[in-house]
């Protein structure tokens, strides 16, 4: 889960409404500078989180606060191996995708254990083989994961609330394309530099919880809450 503090407590956005935002971002990306298999890789997006079930195992620091992501270091190596083989059920190029994540994520643990080495091979040679089988390159493979990576990055920046005030730009990534993307927000709404949309102006949006209780004492008692919150949604309004 994704947990900022906010004036009452903490406001709470799932990582599936944030892996959904970032397919509404992808979902309004110009048609020339799309990727290859470009709605199989939305999919990719949207479904890039599903392991994330905020209604199972331990989402409370030690404190009894809800555990932000950032700050869950373990590593569940059966959580990510169903992961990567619940992927392939949408098909070769979403479990490609997916599997390049978990690639992403989790190369830099190598050497926590002979059985999280042996997993993160098999990804790479999985990526491989679908690779082959769908006759695409290494290099178009990379392009099509880099834009579901600036996706996912821009989701986390709004999710996060990590826009800098007074116009001040914040990088989101540097895509294929040789361009560095910059997110501003502006008083009429946030813009993209330099402008990757198909529309001039277009609204997105996510789903959050509000707890108006700072600390648990079980993770039962953290999910009863969020099952009753409120709930509000956050928008976007991205302007060119």
């Amino acid at each position: 889960m994704i947990a900022n503090l906010h004036e009452k407590g903490w406001e709470v956005i799932y990582h599936r409404a944030h892996a959904l935002l970032a397919a509404q971002i992808a979902g309004h990306w110009h048609p020339e500078k799309r990727p290859l298999r470009w709605l199989e890789t939305i999919a990719a997006i949207s479904h890039h989180d599903d392991l994330e079930k905020e209604w199972e195992g331990n989402h409370l620091t030690e404190a009894g606060a809800p555990l932000d992501f950032t700050l869950d270091k373990k590593t569940d190596l059966g959580k990510l191996r169903r992961h990567a083989q619940n992927a392939r059920y949408r098909g070769r190029w979403v479990a490609m995708m997916i599997s390049m994540h978990i690639s992403f994520l989790s190369e830099g643990k190598r050497g926590e254990s002979p059985e999280f080495d042996s997993f993160l091979d098999e990804q790479l040679q999985h990526q491989e083989k679908w690779r082959h089988e769908l006759n695409i390159t290494k290099d178009e493979a990379a392009q099509a994961y880099e834009f579901f990576q600036w996706c996912d990055r821009l989701s986390l920046i709004l999710c996060n609330h990590v826009l800098p005030a007074g116009e001040r730009a914040l990088e989101i990534a540097t895509l294929p394309d040789g361009n560095r993307y910059d997110v501003i927000e502006h008083t009429d709404g946030v813009t993209v530099k330099p402008w990757p949309f198909l529309e001039e102006k277009f609204t997105v949006n996510v789903e959050a919880t509000y707890l108006e209780q700072l600390k648990f004492d079980s993770n039962e008692e953290l999910t009863q809450a969020l099952q009753t919150a409120p709930i509000k949604t956050l928008e976007w309004t991205f302007v060119r």
